[in-house]
């Protein structure tokens, strides 16, 4: 084996074990966003109903409109990626994202009516 070839190696290793342990290196690196999860429309209705919101108000805590969410739920037009997240978030933790409606809504920046879920 090429000794240059060795060192380099032996360089490349030594600065991801920097950048593993969070010390500044010369690495560059991207992080891959893995594609969201679509979902049907009975699976969007539920978790609606989960959070115990109505439309209406399902579409203020999304901050989009009523007409959009009402498509959603009727499969005539399915959530765009980053709605898509939020979805996949409110399915999966709904009570972390009751309780941040619930500290906007203290602050005065939204007043939706919201039931915490434990």
């Amino acid at each position: 084996m090429n000794t240059n070839l060795f060192e380099e190696m032996l360089s490349g290793f030594e600065e991801a074990k920097k950048h593993r342990s969070g010390r500044k290196t010369k690495l560059r690196f991207s992080r891959l966003a893995f594609p969201p999860v679509k979902m049907k429309p009975a699976q969007i209705r539920r978790v609606r109903n989960r959070l115990r919101l109505s439309q209406p108000e399902f579409a203020k805590f999304l901050c989009t409109g009523i007409g959009t969410v009402r498509s959603w739920e009727q499969g005539s037009r399915s959530p765009h990626r980053s709605a898509l997240r939020l979805l996949a978030i409110a399915k999966e933790k709904p009570a972390l994202l009751l309780r941040m409606a619930e500290e906007s809504r203290r602050q005065g920046k939204a007043k939706p009516r919201l039931a915490i879920l434990r």
